[in-house]
């Protein structure tokens, strides 16, 4: 069941995702808005995870193979606790940053 909170935090998400798009003046609304839902109930529900220990070998891993969705996992990785502040969103896609246009091999694990 999809609570209010649950409503809440995806709005978040989404609302995050739209506004590293918008400030980059580049990017794909288009997954963060659709997608959002599902991956928060897979972070939040379903995947094993633990942002305070990104190495645990146990943990589930979450391959978005869909680069355009890039602004939505890290707004979900900002939200969920990983190393990723409010000042990394809001330099998405900017020249020699930590959060490109496509996640690679040195975005928080997921």
């Amino acid at each position: 069941m999809f609570t209010k909170n649950d409503q809440l935090a995806v709005n978040a998400i989404r609302c995050l995702s739209l506004a590293q798009i918008e400030k980059a003046n580049s990017g794909h609304p288009g997954l963060p808005m659709g997608a959002s839902p599902m991956a928060y109930v897979l972070f939040n529900k379903i995947l094993k995870t633990n942002p305070k220990n990104e190495n645990w070998f146990d943990r589930d891993r979450f391959v978005l193979s869909a680069g355009h969705g890039s602004a939505m996992l890290y707004s979900l990785l900002h939200l969920s606790g990983y190393d990723l502040s409010i000042d990394d969103l809001k330099q998405f896609r900017q020249k020699v940053q930590k959060l490109q246009a496509i996640q690679n091999i040195h975005t928080p694990k997921e």
